[in-house]
């Protein structure tokens, strides 16, 4: 008989899984959070699942955000995506005491990704005795649309906004899964990364979570903030006479294929590898759902945000992110060969004199030799769109946060992984630490190096 676990919105029954050792823990997979952001709740923030009766099964993975394959050029997923899985070797009972709990959250540049465990397996982590929790949220316009019309109600960061409704479903039923509600730590890599970074910087989380570890990314690199070009978007698709409550009612009223063809299509008009990011995380006016209200750095600076400890730092080679999505068909790999060095330069320096911007690019060009040196080309783009932005973050919270601020750089170079399959080796040692919730045959040889060290 399949276990069941009472909510607090209703009954559910999952599965049992193995681990590497071969111990037995419990699967609930896509248990929902958040009501389906659908129809006129499309682009909006989350509400809460609404109650059940009965019991729901929740031994499959059917609720992954809505997103394009770019390589093959098909959709999956779907827009009723608010979902979690939890994985824990033991439920609640006198004999029990409440476990640490672990929140994933996935990377993908806020266009792609998923919690799928063919991807980010549980059986390294639930070796551990903790409660693990992987979460999904939305993507692409459907969670970062922002308008400038209040009225509206389209601020911006849903999907932002979905990981905080997580976080206090988790609250609520964690218990339930002997999860301690007093001990989380949230996780994340890219931009699962600056998405813990963004949650320790909202009073919106604030109590959510008690630790967080920041694996390549950080609201301060190029990528992860960032003004979407709404009447860019709509002059580029014919639209630009329109106002943004046309636009956002078409936007509703088209099947969420089209919505998608429409944002892929603009994404990749772009000719510059610095337009990566063009559909990101922003920066809200003040309203009843806001998320963000100031610049990430000046709340950083000010030490007014969720102080917990942190773990925080990025990989070697985290330029390869280039060759990858080129791979994958995301970018054309001449947008990036192609792009200036001028459009490699962080954001934040407000060069407005051409001959300061043309000293700097001469002393990238002299340093790193991109154009032809491909180790130094990955070199610049690890530091440009990560090492910096996250160094500054790093820095900047030891400053000012009362709790510890780990740094850490990863240098191991493993045995063969899937990075080095879909570069096939066009760059020695490619060093990436997504293996942790992995689950393929080499990753899990890379998790056993790792934990013998």
């Amino acid at each position: 008989m399949a276990l069941v676990v009472q909510l607090a919105e209703g009954k559910i029954s999952g599965g049992v899984k193995t681990d590497l050792n071969g111990e037995k823990f419990h699967s609930f997979l896509c248990i929902p959070y958040g009501k389906a952001p659908v129809g006129e709740l499309r682009f909006k923030a989350p509400l809460s699942v609404e109650p059940w009766e009965g019991i729901k099964e929740v031994i499959t993975e059917d609720k992954i955000a809505f997103q394009k394959n770019s390589l093959l050029n098909t959709y999956f997923g779907q827009e009723d995506c608010l979902s979690l899985h939890v994985f824990t070797r033991k439920l609640p009972s006198e004999e029990t005491k409440l476990k640490p709990v672990m929140v994933f959250i996935h990377g993908g540049g806020f266009l792609a990704g998923f919690h799928e465990t063919k991807t980010y397996g549980p059986e390294y982590l639930m070796t551990e005795d903790i409660v693990l929790v992987t979460i999904t949220y939305r993507l692409g316009l459907l969670g970062f649309l922002s308008l400038k019309d209040e009225s509206l109600d389209v601020p911006g960061n849903a999907g932002l906004k979905d990981q905080v409704l997580a976080l206090k479903w988790i609250q609520r039923n964690i218990k339930n899964f002997n999860g301690d509600t007093n001990n989380i730590t949230v996780f994340g890599e890219s931009a699962g990364a600056a998405s813990v970074e963004y949650l320790l910087l909202s009073p919106t989380a604030k109590g959510l979570f008690h630790k967080a570890i920041i694996q390549s990314g950080s609201t301060l690199n190029p990528w992860a903030l960032r003004n979407f070009p709404l009447f860019e978007f709509a002059k580029f698709h014919g639209k630009s006479n329109m106002t943004e409550e046309e636009l956002l009612k078409r936007l509703r009223d088209i099947p969420v294929e089209e919505v998608y063809d429409l944002q892929h299509n603009f994404v990749k008009s772009k000719k510059l590898f610095s337009d990566l990011g063009l559909i990101s995380p922003v920066i809200e006016k003040p309203n009843p759902t806001a998320f963000l209200t100031e610049k990430p750095i000046h709340i950083i600076q000010s030490g007014k945000y969720n102080d917990v400890p942190v773990i925080i730092g990025y990989n070697d080679s985290e330029g390869l992110f280039a060759d990858i999505i080129a791979t994958l068909k995301m970018v054309d790999a001449k947008v990036i060969a192609d792009t200036p060095l001028e459009q490699m330069l962080p954001y934040d320096t407000n060069f407005t004199d051409t001959q300061q911007v043309e000293r700097l690019v001469n002393k990238l060009r002299n340093f790193y030799c991109p154009e032809t040196d491909p180790i130094g080309r990955i070199n610049l783009i690890t530091d440009a769109f990560f090492a910096a932005g996250i160094k500054i973050s790093a820095k900047s919270q030891a400053k000012v946060s009362k709790n510890p601020v780990y740094f850490y750089r990863f240098t191991l170079s493993g045995g063969l992984n899937l990075m080095k399959k879909m570069i096939n080796g066009r760059c020695p040692d490619p060093k990436w630490l997504d293996i942790i919730l992995a689950k393929r045959t080499e990753e899990r040889n890379q998790q056993k190096q790792l934990k013998e060290h």
